[in-house]
């Protein structure tokens, strides 16, 4: 059994990571910034994945720190996802631990051509602040010693169909490749049990 702790554990994605961690017999800390807005959530902790003091106040002792965050308060993404990411990587460092696992984007992740996602032909670009932040957010991560992994949906969550398989494949990123949130939080739950994937960004789909 490991100890994980889980920001953004109000989320889709963060709710899917703690129900898998905690069907695995983990034991789980589930982190939000306002408990308040969850009551259908009971036990969650308060914290704040931007501040590099909760990140190492509430992740001592844990085998490994999941991070499906995302800021819907208006703020840049770019601000946003780099103060995490730097929050992260000197709060788990202070608290010695030794596993990060980060909600990524298919957007950054290269296609089988080796293109990367966000930059194939008609692929949206109206968000592109919000794909180059994640990749800001990774490079942060790439300069520092921390074991972290980034893992996305290779195509995207499907919110269509939410049915766990329990089958995933590693991928590179593919616009029309689904995957549940509850396979995403196997694929993610596999690589805190059995570690595959080190300091690098990780597709999974169906």
């Amino acid at each position: 059994m490991s100890r994980v702790l889980v920001f953004g554990a109000g989320g889709r994605a963060g709710r899917a990571v703690v129900e898998e961690a905690r069907s695995r017999g983990h034991e789980v800390t589930a982190v939000v910034r306002d408990p308040s807005r969850y009551a259908d959530l009971p036990g969650l902790v308060a914290g704040d994945v931007t501040s590099a003091a909760d990140v190492e106040r509430l992740s001592k002792g844990h085998d490994a720190v999941v991070a499906a965050v995302y800021d819907g308060a208006g703020t840049d993404p770019a601000a946003f996802f780099t103060s995490a990411a730097g929050s992260l990587v000197d709060g788990l460092t202070k608290a010695d631990v030794p596993r990060l696992l980060w909600v990524g984007l298919a957007s950054i992740l290269p296609t089988e051509s080796g293109a990367l996602l966000m930059d194939t032909p008609s692929y949206p670009q109206e968000y592109r602040s919000f794909y180059l932040a994640h990749a800001a957010a990774a490079n942060v991560f790439g300069v520092s010693a921390l074991d972290w992994v980034s893992i996305a949906p290779a195509g995207d969550f499907n919110h269509v169909n939410p049915a766990r398989t329990g089958n995933y494949r590693v991928l590179p990123a593919d616009a029309t490749n689904l995957i549940s949130y509850a396979d995403f939080a196997i694929a993610l739950l596999d690589e805190i049990d059995r570690p595959a994937h080190h300091r690098g960004k990780l597709g999974v789909g169906s």
